[in-house]
């Protein structure tokens, strides 16, 4: 849900890479990061990845853990729950004011995002359906013109990424929760009531997954 800009400094660049590998959940609940291992990684200069760990540490998608350790978050029940309930009260609200707002145009640009996303699905490409499913959230609730709470939100998805790739590791690619037909039905229509119970659903789905992963492991 972030503005990209054309030809962004060092800095900017390592934070957006190192950014889409936390939301991808290329890096595992409770891997540790060190600025060496991410100089590599990221092909990039020390400087650069200090900053972009430290703003990724502010923004809850790292963990500062003392004797300048860094790790990504672990998340247990009582933190999955926190998140449950913040992104239930925020999400689908976003997505009823983007009902009434969003353009044709736009929700041209959500089919081809979910038509890529069911792509994933099929082929059992657990990174491809998380970043798609990512865009798909993030372009719906940028149409609600609401930044303040699409900021919110988008901090919420952050720390939820390296855990989202292991439910999808556990469960594969087949069971996974969509509700984006019956959104995108809704939107087509202009239904903001049926905009948000699609996408309540779509996040209560997907949090029970994360519950069922979290019994079995």
């Amino acid at each position: 849900m972030d503005q990209k800009t054309p030809n962004p400094p060092a800095h900017e660049v390592a934070y957006r890479r190192l950014r889409e590998m936390v939301l991808d959940g290329e890096l595992e609940p409770g891997q540790a990061v060190t600025i060496q291992g991410l100089v590599a990684l990221l092909q990039s200069g020390m400087t650069p990845v200090r900053e972009a760990i430290r703003r990724l540490i502010a923004e809850g998608g790292l963990e500062f853990q003392g004797n300048r350790r860094v790790s990504v978050p672990v998340l247990d029940r009582p933190r999955i729950e926190e998140l449950a309930f913040a992104r239930l009260a925020l999400e689908p609200w976003l997505a009823g004011q983007a009902a009434v707002r969003i353009r044709p145009a736009e929700i041209a640009t959500l089919e081809r995002i979910d038509d890529a996303l069911n792509a994933a699905i099929a082929r059992g490409d657990v990174r491809a359906y998380l970043r798609r499913n990512y865009e798909f959230h993030a372009r719906l609730y940028a149409a609600s013109g609401a930044t303040v709470l699409t900021g919110l939100v988008d901090a919420l998805w952050l720390r939820m990424g390296p855990s989202l790739r292991v439910v999808c590791g556990r469960f594969g690619t087949s069971n996974l929760p969509d509700m984006h037909e019956s959104a995108l039905a809704a939107l087509r229509a202009g239904d903001a009531a049926a905009t948000e119970a699609a996408i309540h659903a779509d996040i209560s789905q997907g949090f029970a997954q994360i519950r069922l992963s979290l019994a079995a492991g």
